[in-house]
């Protein structure tokens, strides 16, 4: 079992990620990458793109990945592709980023939100079918913080309904489902190149993964306003192409991801060593990696019970630790989703987890010393905060549940 450093306590600020640290280990390369893009004066597509979307492909075990501009614009290509449009519904987690409800609204159709699963925080598959209606025409499972959702029963009522899976797996690459990875376990997968994401680049960029062919053309074609070739447009698209410096910069990251995602699990577990040593388990709940299920730790997500996360988290920050809260308001309770009519206690599971979850600096570039810190600064927040407890208005809800 880990135990803390022997070195003793760095007193130095923790951030919650370091991107300047993993630039520093791949510096050459990077520069060598996008001196040879300035050379060729190709900065849109070609052959850098090309390139990338052949790695991606081996590395998901997909037959085809399409680049795009961004992982909102995986989303809706994704959703076009497959023919959702005005007035169609979609079901997905209201606890995500935005983009996966933002980018159903934006092709016209409507969310319909199912609650998640407590302990990974992804959609809960028991939940699904019972929200299907004659206006269903796709389900958008969300891998959140790196962990895929429990597929199999989706792939039951994929089969049952005839509705295709659209992946949100923008923060899963490499991430396996019983011994699938990510990007393969459905219709299309779809990935964000953000720079904090596990494969980050150095700025916006995204793309989707199938193993149908025909999906894979309209992909390529709707990218670039419906154009087959010689400004012959066969439907309305979009511009949503990939930079080719943005393709270099990730063709080198992309050799370094499995050495990052080892790193990742190695800091998370040793993160949950430590604070299962140092008790505070009946204030603190750390995170689980279901069975069958190779996690990547895009977070390593926490919980912090009986309404005291907040108060954890300004006495983390105080002390110079860096960490961060996702999401704070799940998507039924956004305001521009009013129109939907849900209410607080439609999703309770999804109320809870934004009101408890926290997440640690996990990077890989995270060192014993800063881990050290993390936990020693965590543990004496969670002891001092356990005096004030007071149950949240949603632990009170679940509880008389």
């Amino acid at each position: 079992m880990p135990t803390f450093s022997n070195v003793g306590f760095t007193q130095e600020p923790v951030p919650f990620i370091d991107l300047v640290a993993q630039y520093q280990t791949i510096r050459s390369e990077v520069k060598q990458a996008v001196d040879r893009v300035f050379e060729t004066q190709t900065f849109v597509l070609g052959d850098e793109v090309n390139l990338l979307e052949a790695e991606i492909s081996e590395y998901c075990d997909a037959r085809y990945s399409v680049a795009c501009a961004s992982g909102t614009d995986a989303l809706i290509l994704s959703l076009l592709a497959v023919g959702v449009g005005p007035g169609d519904e979609v079901i997905t987690s209201p606890f995500t980023f935005f983009a996966t409800a933002g980018a159903i609204h934006r092709v016209g159709a409507i969310p319909r939100f199912v609650d998640i699963d407590p302990t990974t925080y992804n959609m809960n598959p028991d939940l699904v079918e019972a929200a299907i209606t004659e206006k269903t025409k796709a389900i958008i499972p969300v891998h959140i913080f790196g962990q895929c959702t429990d597929m199999e029963p989706l792939w039951r009522i994929s089969v049952r309904h005839n509705l295709p899976i659209v992946e949100d797996a923008c923060q899963a690459i490499g991430a396996e489902y019983q011994g699938r990875r990510a990007g393969v376990l459905g219709t299309l997968g779809c990935f964000s190149f953000f720079p904090t994401k596990n494969l980050g680049g150095a700025g916006d960029g995204g793309i989707i993964t199938t193993d149908d062919a025909e999906l894979a053309a309209r992909l390529k074609r709707l990218r670039v306003h419906g154009d087959v070739g010689g400004y012959n447009h066969v439907e309305v698209g979009f511009n949503s192409r990939l930079d080719s410096l943005q393709a270099a910069v990730l063709r080198v990251k992309l050799r370094h991801l499995e050495a990052w995602s080892d790193q990742r699990r190695r800091n998370a577990d040793r993160y949950s060593a430590l604070l299962q040593e140092n008790g505070v388990a009946d204030t603190v709940e750390i995170p689980v990696t279901a069975n069958g299920h190779r996690h990547v730790f895009n977070q390593y997500t926490l919980r912090i019970k009986d309404g005291l996360r907040d108060t954890v988290m300004q006495q983390m920050r105080d002390k110079g630790v860096g960490c961060a809260v996702y999401y704070p308001i799940p998507l039924h309770m956004q305001k521009c989703f009013d129109y939907l009519g849900y209410r607080p206690e439609d999703f309770p599971e999804s109320n809870l987890a934004a009101q408890e979850v926290l997440s640690l600096p996990i990077f890989s570039e995270l060192t014993e010393q800063q881990q050290d810190r993390v936990v020693e600064v965590l543990v004496e927040a969670a002891s001092s905060a356990t005096l004030l407890k007071i149950p949240a208005p949603q632990e009170q809800l679940r509880r008389a549940a």
